[in-house]
């Protein structure tokens, strides 16, 4: 063992807790069972076979109330993969389920035997026809394929508000629709074909010529069951009827019997009931979509009404007047929606009452969006709206910024609401639909229903189209609270079917919950139809059970998940899975959303447990070590939630008194270490060109494992040499500005054969060329932003630098007259904001009076404007690192990498590197896992230029492409120096 390696038991949940009735039993703490993890290691391999008792707990959870527990998890690769577990499932009579983003309400991504994972191997996008279609992968989010059509004037016709996380495998395994699909846009309608593997094995794919011919040949049987039943429905005059009417409005709920009549051949009727049917039929591998216009004109409102039924009513006028998207608003969502960025504080004193309603319109053209703006004026003129807040305008608005707030805020509706629930509670989310003349009055009964059972419930939907959803919060730990909630259950679907004829589930598909009240909607003749289908194409039952077939009335009860509270950062979480496209680790070790799983489940175990024990020993490593700490999960958590910072408070439990003392000391110290690692860095690079990088690779290799892998950085050959000792001259007098170079800046030099200034010397450059000249202090060296302390959770050596550097930023600035202009953007982000909350309260007073600037921001905003670009690069790619995400500087970063190339590029798969300071060097596999997506976008071509604006960021990209990055700034330099017009970077 490590010398230094931390004890297991420092991240043990704190505080006294009760064994909870649903957790995992000490039985599963060795993981998968032999022989089922040695039976499937044999026939996959090792690599794709998850069993520890860590891994079943952290897949066993989705955004579903949920939980179940799987025997085992495959990441399958390929379709060769998947056919072989179904393969192994059918000769040993067990059960699959497949996985993809885990964003699905109702349990569907859950299994408890077989589970296979197919998001991490499975995305990609190519656009066809020039944007007309586009073939996409399972695991692709709906977020990546639109990105890649948007320049092409396309998107998806589905849109649902998971879009940045849901996975296209998903959405059409759901027939998940969103705000403006409809009934005509879903993937049903707009699906031009897809490739799927059956329970057998059988890989079929629609848009072959041969497909009919093919299956008829391997799948003889099935393929006269889907005639048979074909012909016994479209037999029945009444029963097609039937079938046709459930389709006029959203339905998700059971299968697409509408198949039969829409396909005339087995592969139509199949690919038909793919759609919708959950996994029951079979793992989609491929789909290609007929694409729809990307409307840019936009002009949009948020129009506040005084009670729901109100709002409602006002839905047919905007239907009729063309709009696109009628979202419909509760107050008690509304309340709620004040914890997601942007949205106005004053929304917390909205009446209880108070709804609203997001209406858009979107146009081709100008012409078209001013005959929408005076259609919607006439239809406002007739509407008594409220203004119960001063934020509340109740007007249309083309600003694209206003419009994004309020969709920011209709998308948050699950997880911010689900965030402010009571703590301890489970959160179920509900989805109907009824025909749009009779939304009010569903919205009425509603509301009635929910308060004859005790719920005050959040409210929101698809108006335009009779589609609400609404989320109830009860404690499943409580026997009493599960049954008032069966009993709302009952009475609510009672009253879709039989006073609206509503659909049970409109868009989110029947899942666990509505699976026992299929019949109820449907009919015992339609339902007999469904498990007569389920029978033909999977005769075995392997493919997910229960899911959409389930003839225990009490079924929607089973497995409901407890949320037993965990640290307050984490505890609001309701396990959406929004945080997980952004992860740096995700295809690694584990992501923000199962962090906290695996919290919760520590949290059930009684103290000492097999379980907890087994679930401490991996979570080290799996949870804390591998986290970048970079906090892009907060921006994409619709309520805020810094897994991050968690991670971070969680190293620091885990320090001992004597390390807080050495990282303090450092701090105190640090002109002294500053130094000692620029004569190291240049040590090591002189001992690595001499003597070969794998030679310092085997050096820190073995002192890794003497002392511990994540207090001693690993030796990279993309290492660069030291920067220069001295930094470039500067003079106070007449200066605009004081730039602050950042430590890392100051110890690292610029990639190995980069010609031209450093990074210090090309900014006073720049600035100088602009006339805006900058003062560096002398007593820069010995100042740092605390970054190094604060990602590593040393609070006392945190709290030392953060008070040094805004107290030497204050003088330096002559009270806060001056920016600090900041050359890193990571360092940029930790004086701006994370220094705050380590600082004393004079400090703090300090530090609110001054204004820290990123040099990319200052470059582009004060020099660029004064600067004249002499020359041009043909094409760069750039890297927008994780702080400017955080501070939001991408705009100025593009705009000077567009004042220095013609084309340039953002890879659409760009992310946070997870270089993370030295957390690179610590675990590499860290780095090459977040790039690897970034780096294989980027290597079908060459740029002349690879840009980025944060060293340790470059370095990361540097290894994970092979292509030397720099600053944007280095590239601006070299853009506007005077002297010949060519001149080489390298």
């Amino acid at each position: 063992m490590p010398l230094l390696e931390p004890t297991p038991q420092a991240l043990r949940p704190a505080g006294l807790r009760a064994p909870s009735p649903d957790r995992v039993p000490d039985r599963l703490a060795g993981g998968t069972p032999e022989p089922l993890r040695g039976e499937l290691t044999a026939l996959l391999g090792a690599d794709k076979v998850l069993w520890k008792i860590s891994d079943l707990v952290r897949y066993a959870s989705d955004a579903s109330p949920y939980r179940f527990v799987p025997q085992v998890v495959v990441v399958a690769e390929d379709i060769d993969d998947v056919s072989a577990v179904l393969s192994y499932a059918h000769g040993k009579g067990r059960e699959v389920v497949f996985r993809a983003a885990g964003t699905s309400l109702n349990g569907q991504a859950q299994g408890e035997d077989i589970l296979v994972d197919v998001r991490r191997h499975w995305a990609g996008v190519q656009v066809l026809d020039g944007g007309a279609r586009a073939r996409i992968r399972p695991g692709t989010t709906v977020a990546r394929a639109n990105a890649a059509l948007a320049r092409h004037g396309r998107v998806l016709g589905p849109d649902p508000a998971s879009a940045l996380a849901c996975t296209i495998g998903g959405v059409v395994a759901n027939n998940a629709s969103g705000m403006t699909a409809g009934t005509t846009r879903n993937s049903y309608r707009t699906l031009a074909s897809l490739t799927f593997v059956l329970p057998s094995g059988t890989v079929v794919d629609t848009a072959d010529p041969r497909a009919d011919e093919d299956l008829t040949h391997a799948e003889p049987r099935l393929c006269a069951g889907l005639l048979a039943l074909k012909a016994e429905i479209e037999a029945d005059p009444e029963l097609t009827a039937r079938i046709r009417a459930k389709y006029e409005i959203k339905n998700t709920n059971g299968y697409r019997l509408d198949s039969f009549l829409d396909g005339s051949t087995p592969v139509e009727i199949l690919r038909g009931l793919m759609v919708g049917s959950e996994g029951t039929f079979g793992f989609i591998s491929e789909t290609v979509f007929d694409t729809v216009a990307l409307e840019r004109e936009l002009c949009t409102a948020l129009l506040f009404f005084p009670t729901l039924p109100a709002a409602a009513a006002a839905v047919p006028l905007f239907n009729r007047a063309g709009a696109l998207a009628v979202e419909l608003i509760d107050g008690n969502t509304l309340r709620a929606s004040v914890s997601v960025e942007g949205v106005p504080a004053d929304w917390a004193a909205l009446p209880r009452e108070t709804a609203a309603l997001l209406v858009e319109f979107r146009a081709a053209d100008e012409e078209g969006r001013t005959a929408y703006e005076r259609a919607a004026a006439d239809v406002l003129a007739g509407l008594e709206l409220v203004a119960p807040v001063a934020s509340v305008t109740n007007d249309f608005t083309r600003d694209a910024r206003t419009i994004a707030g309020y969709w920011k805020a209709r998308k948050a509706f699950v997880a911010a609401v689900g965030g402010a629930r009571p703590a301890g509670t489970t959160l179920i989310t509900e989805d109907f639909a009824v025909p749009p003349a009779r939304l009010a009055e569903a919205c009425e009964a509603l509301l009635a229903l929910q308060e004859e059972h005790g719920f005050d419930a959040a409210v929101a939907g698809h108006a335009a189209h009779g589609n609400l959803h609404f989320l109830l919060a009860f404690d499943a730990s409580r026997p009493d609270d599960v049954a008032r909630y069966a009993a709302f259950m009952d009475a609510f679907c009672r009253l879709t079917v039989e006073r609206f004829d509503g659909s049970l589930k409109a868009e989110h598909a029947t899942g666990r919950n509505i699976a026992p009240f299929l019949e109820l909607e449907w009919g015992p003749k339609a339902t007999e139809l469904m498990w007569r289908t389920k029978q033909v194409i999977d005769p075995d039952g392997v493919l997910a059970p229960r899911i959409v077939l389930d003839r225990d009335p009490q079924a929607h009860l089973r497995g409901l998940k407890t949320i037993p509270r965990i640290e307050a950062i984490g505890d609001p979480c309701i396990e959406c899975g929004f945080c997980e496209p952004t992860c740096p680790s995700r295809d690694l070790t584990t992501t923000p959303r199962q962090r906290i799983v695996l919290r919760r489940e520590m949290t059930r175990q009684p103290v000492g447990s097999p379980v907890e024990e087994a679930l401490l020993d991996a979570y080290g490593y799996d949870a804390v070590d591998t986290c970048a700490g970079d906090s892009t999960c907060a921006l994409d958590c619709p309520v805020g939630i810094d897994t991050g910072a968690l991670m971070r408070e969680l190293r620091h439990r885990r320090h001992s008194a004597r390390e807080e003392r050495a990282a303090a000391l450092a701090a105190r110290h640090f002109k002294a270490v500053e130094s000692s690692a620029r004569l190291a860095v240049a040590a090591a690079r002189t001992i690595g060109d001499r003597l070969g990088d794998r030679a310092l690779a085997r050096v820190t290799g073995l002192a890794r494992k003497a002392v511990r892998p994540d207090l001693v950085p690993e030796w990279l050959p993309e290492i660069p040499g030291a920067a220069a000792r001295a930094l470039p001259r500067t003079r106070r007098v007449g200066a605009v500005a004081v730039y602050y170079p950042a430590c890392v800046n100051r110890i690292f030099g610029g990639p190995e054969g980069h010609r031209g200034p450093s990074l210090p010397q090309a900014l006073v450059a720049l600035a100088t060329r602009a006339e805006r000249p900058v003062w560096i202090p002398d007593d820069v060296p010995g100042t740092c932003c605390a970054t190094i302390w604060h990602s590593k959770g040393y609070a006392e050596g945190n709290a030392v630098m953060a008070n040094r550097i805004v107290e030497a930023a204050w003088g330096w600035t002559a009270g806060g007259t001056l920016p600090l202009v900041v050359d890193a953007s990571s360092c940029t982000l930790g004086i701006a904001r994370e220094v705050v909350p380590y600082l004393t309260d004079d400090n703090r007073e300090l530090h609110a009076a001054m204004n820290v600037v990123d040099s990319v921001v200052w470059a582009a905003e004060e020099l660029l404007p004064r600067l004249t670009v002499l020359r041009r690069a043909r094409s760069a790619v750039l890297h927008p690192t994780c702080s400017m995400r955080h501070l939001g500087d991408e705009p100025q970063l593009r705009a000077v990498a567009e004042a220095c190339a013609d084309e340039v590029v953002v890879p659409h798969d760009a992310g946070c590197c997870a270089f993370a300071g030295d957390r690179g060097m610590l675990h590499q596999e860290l780095t090459a896992s977040a790039t690897a997506r970034e780096a294989a976008e980027l290597s079908g071509r060459h740029f002349d230029a690879y840009l980025s604006a944060n060293r340790m960021c470059e370095l990361g990209m540097e290894r994970a492409t092979g292509h030397g990055y720099v600053s944007v700034l280095l590239e601006l330099e070299r853009a506007t120096r005077p002297g010949p017009e060519y001149l080489r970077r390298t």
